[in-house]
C-alpha cells in the first residue's frame, strides 16, 4: 500500500518455506541395487508347458501394492518377461539411481516358465520343439519393480519411464500416492457413470443374444479385459 504522498512503504513479512519431506520411516535393504536374475532356473522343469493365455489374462492378484519403496513401474497389460528384459531393467535402473540415497527391489520372480521354439528351416511335425528360453508371466495391475529411499518422484521418473517404454506390455511409472489416486478415480468413474447401458446390464439382459458369443471369462471380468489387454477407458 502507498503511504503519505503516494510513496510505497516497505514492509517486512514472514516467508513461508515448504517443509522438507520426512524420510525417517524408510528402511534400506542390505543390497540397494537390483540383484542379478538367473537365465535358467536352478531346478529347470523337465516338462515343456504350453503357452496359456490365462497366465497373462485378467487382473493380477499379487504384487499390486507397495511394500518398501515409494515409486515403481505398474503393468497396464499382460505379457512375458524374458532374461533380456530383466537385464535391461537392472542395468538401466542401476545406472540412473544413486545407491547412497536410493534402493530398488524386484516385485516379479525370476524366469521359470519354459518357452519352446523350433529352429529356422525345420520341417513341420516331429513333436514339440526344444526349450528356447524361460520367461516370467506378468498380469495387468502388477508392480514390476519398486524404487525408494531419500529421493523424490521427479528424480527417479526419467529412468523409470525409460524402462517402462521398453517392456513388452504397456507400463507406467507410478508413485504410492499416484497409484491410490488412480484407483480412486476408477472407483469414482464407476460410481458416477451416467450411461445406463453398462456392460454388466447388457450382458445380464442377454441383449441380441450376446451371451452366445461371450465366454465365462468375459462375464467374470465384466468386459474390462480383452485377452492380455486392459481396457482402461471402459467402465
Amino acid at each position: 500500500p502507498s503511504g503519505p504522498g503516494g510513496v510505497a512503504v516497505p514492509r517486512a513479512g514472514l516467508k513461508k518455506y515448504v517443509l522438507p519431506p520426512d524420510y525417517s520411516g524408510i528402511t534400506f535393504p542390505e543390497r540397494p541395487k537390483l540383484k542379478f536374475m538367473d537365465k535358467v532356473p536352478a531346478v529347470p522343469k523337465v516338462r515343456r508347458e504350453p503357452r496359456q493365455l490365462r497366465d497373462i489374462r485378467g487382473p493380477s492378484r499379487e504384487a499390486t501394492d507397495f511394500t518398501q519403496g515409494q515409486y515403481g513401474i505398474l503393468a497396464l497389460g499382460g505379457g512375458y518377461l524374458h532374461w533380456g528384459h530383466f537385464e535391461m531393467i537392472r542395468l538401466t535402473i542401476g545406472r540412473g539411481m544413486d545407491p547412497k540415497t536410493t534402493f530398488a527391489i524386484w516385485r516379479v520372480p525370476a524366469p521359470s516358465k519354459p518357452v519352446t521354439r523350433k529352429s529356422l528351416g525345420h520341417r513341420m511335425g516331429g513333436g514339440k520343439g526344444p526349450i528356447d528360453r524361460y520367461v516370467t508371466a506378468v498380469k495387468s495391475g502388477r508392480l514390476v519393480v519398486e524404487v525408494g529411499g531419500r529421493c523424490e518422484f521427479e528424480e527417479v521418473k526419467p529412468f523409470l519411464a525409460q524402462v517402462a517404454r521398453k517392456l513388452p506390455f504397456p507400463a507406467v511409472p507410478v508413485s504410492r500416492r499416484g497409484l491410490q489416486q488412480m484407483r480412486r478415480e476408477e472407483e469414482e468413474k464407476r460410481l458416477n457413470n451416467q450411461n445406463p447401458w453398462t456392460f454388466e446390464r447388457v450382458v445380464a439382459a442377454n441383449m441380441l443374444g450376446m451371451r452366445k458369443y461371450l465366454s465365462p471369462r468375459d462375464l467374470q471380468l465384466k468386459g474390462r479385459y480383452w485377452g492380455k489387454f486392459f481396457l482402461k477407458h471402459r467402465v
